[in-house]
């Protein structure tokens, strides 16, 4: 009862004020913008016909109803608070009548599936090749393994991701150039290659990078736990070096890393646009690139609640299983 009162209870109000903030910062952030939707849309509609200002008026008031955008700030954040609580995202500006929902929905699998995968590959590699190389310093290969790191680390992204494709889509044309998967989606044999086929070097792009992040905080986890009386003990003890790599060093060094594999996994809803645009994948980046250069307040919106949802409950869910791995926090 103490941990659901002094632990577990403020955690949940903490992400339920964080869910809070984020959706009033998501509704008021697009309309601070010079840029108005509506009249875009009106601009467009009118651009090939002649409308009397009466009937110009009354789109304005239509388009306005649609979108949510008609009555005073309040009424239009009551509205807003409404539609997110019900799971309508309402209609899309820039692919009207389909909606915003439906959108993601087409993209949201494709970045799941590419950034799910990387991440936890990323994840595990970083760990195991950080902790063999804070764990055994000296050894030539560790040497290697950190001055490879040091030198892919500060490279920007998008030129691991550019010369990835140029690489392996132009120079050597072994993978497909753009695309998620071709052919018909089915569950053959064909279909899935392809699917495997087009994700390789995007997964391969934001592995690169994340692995060295993950081998940088993991050789640092290491090193310190290395220093550590038990680990000392253990070796004195000529206890077997798996042991103390697999008990002692990596157990005691998970927390941090539980956590950052955990947010990782909630920034998945909100794509990796750098990489879906620059391989032209179907994920949900490019479907919020698409919606920021069209000005769709709506796709923007529903794509930042996701993300915004995705984080909070993925520290949320961190937070509630420490007391798990963590007894000083179930003691606390």
């Amino acid at each position: 009862m103490t941990l659901l009162k002094t632990y577990i209870i403020p955690r949940i109000l903490q992400w339920a004020l964080v869910i809070f903030i984020g959706v009033t910062l998501t509704f008021m952030i697009p309309r601070l913008s010079p840029i108005n939707p509506v009249e875009q849309a009106v601009g467009r509609l009118t651009a090939f016909q002649s409308l009397s200002p009466e009937a110009t008026i009354a789109l304005r008031e239509s388009l306005e109803d649609l979108y949510g955008l008609n009555g005073t700030l309040l009424d239009q954040y009551l509205g807003f608070w409404q539609r997110v609580l019900s799971g309508d995202l309402g209609p899309s500006f820039s692919a009207f009548p389909m909606s915003v929902n439906a959108m993601i929905a087409n993209g949201i699998w494709w970045t799941i599936g590419l950034l799910g995968t990387a991440t936890l590959i990323s994840w595990v590699l970083g760990i195991l090749l950080g902790t063999l190389g804070g764990y055994f310093p000296s050894r030539w290969w560790a040497k290697i393994l950190e001055g490879t790191v040091i030198v892919i680390y500060p490279i920007p992204y998008f030129i691991i991701a550019f010369t990835l494709l140029m690489l392996f889509t132009y120079f050597l044309p072994i993978f497909p150039l753009v695309g998620g998967a071709s052919g018909t989606p089915s569950l053959s044999v064909s279909y899935i290659g392809s699917i495997f086929r087009h994700s390789f070097l995007p997964a391969v792009s934001v592995i690169i990078g994340a692995t060295a992040f993950r081998f940088i905080m993991a050789k640092a986890l290491t090193t310190r736990e290395r220093t550590s009386d038990y680990v000392t003990f253990g070796e004195t003890a000529a206890l077997p070096q798996r042991k103390i790599l697999g008990a002692f060093i990596i157990r005691n060094t998970m927390l941090p890393q539980v956590t950052d594999l955990a947010l990782s996994l909630g920034a998945i809803f909100e794509g990796a646009l750098v990489t879906e645009i620059v391989f032209s994948y179907p994920g949900v980046g490019s479907v919020l690139y698409n919606g920021i250069i069209s000005a769709d307040y709506n796709l923007i919106m529903g794509i930042t609640l996701l993300s915004i949802v995705g984080i909070a409950t993925a520290s949320l869910l961190v937070d509630l299983t420490y007391p798990l791995f963590d007894p000083r926090v179930r003691l606390r």
